[in-house]
């Protein structure tokens, strides 16, 4: 049974970031808030944990994982050129709803499925969870459901669907009403949406004008 961490009490807050680390770091599963809806967090650079975290998901490889970063600045290591539209994005919207698709360094030691060399990366803006990939790294996080079942909104809820395969959960409080982020694709010449979420077409054109949904 996971241990649960009730992150409105500081002390439970520190205990709670403290054992996420530890778990995340021997290949366990964590679930956590963002600022969109809960997630289930594994060490991006260890495959087995990965696997776990697909696996508990009924999810196949065909979905990869993204992976959220707690500092912008960390985007430019994950990649070997950072498109100007991807830095621009980052810009403007970061921290927040916004996942970038980019092409990541061949010299990561990563598996997120079949990603085809690309990895999607955010930036939560949550301090929770900021605080946690402050002391991780970068994680892979994905919506902590079971594949086909609403994403969760409160640690309650995805302790439901994903308690028994997660060593803790970090209980950040409800997130009803969060839109799920939008994606871009900066891959190619010309950026596209994948997925609109919590920002619009119209912010997004006030930064990119040629961006394509």
């Amino acid at each position: 049974m996971a241990d649960v961490f009730d992150c409105s009490d500081p002390d439970q807050r520190e205990a709670g970031l403290t054992a996420a680390a530890g778990a995340l770091s021997r290949g366990e599963l964590v679930l956590l808030p963002t600022d969109t809806v809960y997630g289930v967090a594994a060490d991006a650079f260890t495959p087995a944990a990965v696997t776990r975290l697909l696996a508990a998901k009924n999810r196949g490889r065909s979905m990869p994982v993204p992976v959220l970063i707690g500092e912008a600045t960390t985007l430019s290591g994950l990649v070997a050129v950072l498109p100007p539209v991807a830095h621009d994005l980052a810009e403007a919207f970061w921290p927040g709803g916004l996942t970038l698709v980019v092409e990541h360094a061949p010299s990561l030691a990563w598996d997120l499925g079949e990603a085809e060399g690309t990895v999607a990366v955010r930036l939560p803006d949550d301090d929770v969870a900021r605080d946690l990939l402050r002391r991780t790294g970068p994680l892979a996080v994905s919506s902590a459901n079971r594949s086909g079942r609403p994403a969760a909104t409160s640690a309650a809820e995805a302790q439901y669907q994903l308690g028994d395969h997660a060593a803790v959960v970090l209980n950040g409080g409800s997130r009803t009403g969060s839109a799920a982020s939008t994606i871009v694709d900066c891959t190619a010449p010309t950026p596209r949406v994948l997925r609109l979420g919590a920002i619009d077409l119209d912010r997004l054109r006030e930064v990119v004008p040629g961006i394509t949904d």
